[in-house]
């Protein structure tokens, strides 16, 4: 089967998070030749698909999800079936992330020698909580002691141009409540309230936007961003009891959760305060001189003619559970300039070209 008929069979599927809607039982099928392990943990299906050619060599590994966010109202066709047009093809999903599902299942589909073992890691929990997706194959893949010595996520990466851009880490993301305490009451007497609005204004300055670390090379500075600010009971004579903010920090290796913690206590002294932080993801960075981040370098230039930044641009992806594993891991696919929205599309063209560097990534790969 060509690559774009494929990748239009997996647009049929409504795999709405965490719902595969039977896409995974329908890959296992077209590699029948693999050993295929279907693990579900808490109604999450994933799907591990391996298969070893030759005793000796490294394992390499293919990981991606295959289910989508909603589709939402407005689409100028119908979502999960696949319309193609002007060269591209527009279905939910399309970019994010099945066209990449569809290039690395093809390409190893034709796979005849290999100097190793060749995995595909397949799931239905990337656009929703991430917890037992990924994770979960990974895991036991360890127990079966036959964790991968490479991978390869195929989220889409580019920016302006196909081949624009690999990603060979990722920020971690650290999510913060702060509560402001005051005391409510009448706002002719302001004498007598606690206002947690005109308590917390002089500090606001030192958090909106504040840079934690300067950033370096690889990756940006670890900035705080507020998401939220929330108080009082939308009405004008009565001050709030409290203030509410949510703020998010996507983290560089320079800075830590006990980083962020320490500021906004220092920041926040002397005011009444309560103060929630949680870290969804830990930051990573795969070595440059790495074998995987140089051959598909390689491939991208040699199929593309284009030179990829190398970067850790982007939210948090799946990737970040093969880091934490010791994998050295990249991520490539087509460009994301529809992702999650309306009309999501795809050019065939980059498709094609996907499938034919996943190809040539695998041939190389000695």
């Amino acid at each position: 089967m060509q690559v774009v008929d494929f990748f239009k069979e997996l647009c049929k599927f409504k795999s709405i998070t965490p719902n595969d809607d039977g896409a995974l039982n329908y890959i296992a099928v077209e590699l029948s030749d693999f050993e295929a392990f279907f693990i579900e943990k808490e109604g999450v299906k994933n799907l591990l698909l391996t298969k070893k050619f030759s005793e000796d060599g490294v394992h390499l590994a293919f990981g991606g999800h295959i289910d989508v966010v909603p589709s939402g109202n407005g689409w100028s066709s119908d979502p999960f079936d696949p319309l193609e047009k002007d060269g591209f093809i527009y279905a939910r999903g399309a970019q994010d992330m099945k066209s990449g599902l569809a290039a690395f299942i093809c390409a190893i589909k034709e796979v005849e020698k290999f100097q190793g073992r060749i995995s595909l890691i397949l799931t239905s929990d990337e656009e929703g909580e991430a917890k037992y997706g990924t994770l979960e194959v990974l895991k036991f893949m360890q127990e079966k002691d036959m964790l991968p010595d490479f991978a390869v996520v195929a989220e889409p990466t580019c920016d302006k141009k196909f081949g624009d851009s690999i990603k060979i880490g990722r920020r971690g993301s650290i999510n913060g409540k702060l509560l402001i305490k005051g005391k409510q009451g009448h706002v002719a007497y302001p004498q007598k309230c606690i206002n947690p609005i005109h308590n917390f204004a002089p500090v606001l300055k030192f958090l909106a936007g504040f840079n934690l670390d300067p950033g370096d090379d690889a990756f940006s500075p670890s900035k705080i961003v507020i998401t939220d600010i929330r108080g009082g009971m939308e009405v004008s004579n009565v001050t709030p009891n409290d203030l509410k903010l949510m703020f998010n920090v996507r983290n560089s290796p320079q800075t830590t959760l006990e980083d962020v913690q320490k500021y906004v206590e220092k920041t926040c002294e002397g005011l009444d305060y309560e103060l929630s932080l949680t870290q969804s993801s830990k930051p990573f960075l795969t070595n440059i001189n790495s074998k995987i981040v140089q051959i598909l370098n390689q491939s991208v230039q040699k199929i593309t003619q284009v030179v990829p930044e190398l970067n850790t641009k982007g939210g948090t992806s799946d990737a970040r559970y093969f880091a934490e594993f010791g994998i050295d891991v990249v991520e490539f696919g087509v460009c994301n300039d529809t992702i999650h929205a309306i009309d999501e599309r795809v050019s065939i063209e980059e498709c094609e070209k996907l499938y034919l560097v996943f190809k040539d990534l695998i041939e190389n790969f000695d």
